[in-house]
């Protein structure tokens, strides 16, 4: 099918007739904290932007804030409460912006401080909450901390905030472990003594421009809390956590076996990391309104994955057991359970996110046989893909998600119905998980490529006409059809859907938070209730199945088939 038939696959949506944006509030902290009081974050859509690839003011090839600003009043058009940003500090780019230099500026690429703040004045006039990202796990090798440290020598002051150890061997030319790169190859590199002689080596979990920071260290405890200080008091409502399970490290660095992991983990979710969010939470937890802590957890215990979410600690994390989850009945099912039944004891809600900056897109994963995302089954043999069934697929989804009980995350250009780019030259590609697989890895360029907003021909609107620079990753050709201006106003696309859902979500009392009862449906159907009269099925199954009695029907992800709920397509019915 062309391009726009992908894009806008399926019916017209049917959208409630209410206003889409929050009212800004009147003072920073009735604003943060809610509607009526009402923690905002416990239902919030909240809408992640990589900043690199948004929209390109300056013409220079590369997403910056001040094409952020140009797009808010788009992103409260779409009905979102919060946007969630990709570090946006200054860094050397070796990990697209993971390896921080500077938590207290901006990287020039994207702008200025001043224009964060002013960024955050604006997106707050607009109803619109941000959040920002930080890296504890980290930072950059260029970070003044590591200069300071690589000069200051063994033993120092310097170098304890840090991972350095001697070598194993006779000469120390053996890694002081058998740890890996989680980004692959041994997880620790060789610093060498200003005579070109070798010296010690020093952890890092991922790249080795992004060295370990060593959290027994009081300084990098002290530092931490004060970068929170430093945005809560310009007025962020919020910071995702990044790896945030990884702090800790077993200080004995001992070898271990990855198919035979001890407990506790050498350096996962360790125990004493509860110590620190406590003291994040209170911290947070000192300013006006809610200022929220969002974990980025990859663990496959639930009940350990919940302790992060005690009343005490993060008010939310991400739900990365749905994003893999395949496009099966039983299994969504059951994760939709599981996810709920580890949230009720900690009182913490739900979230639900189907793509992010490092996963492959889900229209794409979708439209392939096997619908499930892993790291560890990326390749470069590029399984086929139908991306008609993967966009209809993807419109039943954001009816799903967006009816589930909590707060639900949105990546930029899924609401466009953007598939994965999958046919980046080798020569463009700039993230580290490629260059250190040794290219068996594709990487995540592919979920990276800069946003299309309208025009027929390239970069579609992402950079201002005229501009000589293209942009740091190419489009394709055939993305004039997925724009935001090609899909504006048109009912059957999946810019409307979204923006429809997400009017009927903030207008639907028993959307967001909440909890959820199923009904009795056929195999391979989900059908549960909100509240006494709103009703989300979703057809998962190869065959066209009957609706329940309902009143009306608010919304469909595509057109009905005789009055049945066509496969591959969710519905919200009001019922008596």
């Amino acid at each position: 099918m062309s391009a726009p038939q992908r894009a806008r696959s399926g019916g017209p949506p049917v959208a409630a007739a209410t206003a889409p944006g929050n009212a800004p509030a009147a003072d920073a902290g009735s604003f943060l904290l809610g509607d009526n009081g009402r923690p905002w974050w416990r239902s919030a859509a909240i809408y992640q932007v990589y900043v690199r690839s948004f929209a390109d003011d300056n013409g220079d090839g590369v997403g910056d804030l001040a094409g952020v600003r140009a797009k808010l009043p788009y992103l409260r058009d779409l009905g979102v409460d919060a946007v969630c940003f990709n570090p946006w500090y200054p860094s050397p780019m070796a990990d697209g912006g993971y390896d921080v230099a500077d938590y207290r500026d901006i990287d020039p690429m994207f702008g200025t401080l001043a224009d964060a703040e002013q960024l955050i004045e604006e997106a707050g006039a607009l109803g619109i909450r941000v959040i920002i990202d930080v890296v504890p796990n980290h930072c950059s090798d260029r970070h003044r901390w590591f200069r300071e440290a690589l000069a200051a020598g063994p033993g120092s002051r310097e170098r304890d905030r840090f991972w350095f150890r001697p070598g194993r061997g006779a000469n120390g030319e053996l890694p002081p472990n058998d740890w890996s790169s989680i980004f692959g190859g041994a997880a620790w590199t060789r610093t060498q003594h200003p005579d070109g002689t070798p010296g010690e080596w020093y952890l890092h979990l991922f790249a080795p421009e992004q060295p370990d920071l060593n959290w027994d260290n009081e300084d990098v405890r002290r530092e931490h809390e004060d970068v929170l200080r430093f945005w809560f008091d310009r007025g962020v409502a919020g910071v995702r956590i990044d790896s945030a399970a990884l702090l800790f490290k077993d200080g004995a660095l001992p070898d271990f076996d990855p198919e035979d992991v001890p407990s506790p983990h050498p350096f996962t979710d360790r125990d004493e990391l509860h110590e620190v969010y406590r003291s994040w939470r209170a911290l947070a937890d000192g300013y006006p309104g809610a200022r929220i802590l969002i974990g980025e957890i990859w663990l496959p215990d639930v009940e350990r994955f919940a302790r992060y979410l005690r009343r005490d600690e993060m008010h939310t994390a991400f739900n990365f057991e749905f994003l893999a989850c395949p496009w099966e009945a039983d299994r969504l099912r059951a994760c939709i359970d599981s996810t709920l039944a580890a949230h009720a004891p900690v009182g913490a809600p739900a979230t639900w996110v189907l793509s992010n900056h490092d996963v492959t897109r889900h229209v794409t994963r979708y439209g392939r046989q096997d619908t499930k995302f892993a790291f560890a089954s990326k390749t470069r043999d590029i399984p086929p893909v139908d991306l008609e069934l993967g966009t209809r697929r993807a419109r039943a989804a954001a009816l799903l998600t967006l009816s589930l009980p909590g707060a639900v995350y949105i990546y930029q250009g899924e609401e466009l119905g953007l598939p994965e780019v999958e046919d980046l030259p080798d020569e463009m590609l700039q993230d580290p998980m490629f260059f250190r697989s040794g290219g068996t890895d594709p990487g995540r360029d592919g979920c990276r490529v800069p946003i299309p907003w309208g025009g027929d021909e390239r970069p579609f609107g992402f950079s201002p006409d005229g501009a000589s620079a293209q942009p740091w990753l190419p489009q394709p050709a055939a993305w004039n059809d997925y724009s935001a201006a090609a899909q504006e106003s048109d009912p059957s696309s999946m810019l409307e859907l979204y923006r429809a859902a997400l009017r009927q979500r903030r207008a639907e009392p028993a959307l967001g938070d909440g909890s959820l009862r199923w009904l009795d449906s056929p195999q391979e159907v989900l059908a549960f209730a909100r509240g006494e009269r709103f009703v989300c099925v979703v057809n998962v199954s190869q065959r066209a199945v009957d609706l329940p009695a309902h009143e009306s029907v608010l919304i469909a992800s595509g057109a009905l088939a005789g009055g049945l709920l066509a496969p591959d397509t969710a519905i919200w019915l009001r019922v008596g």
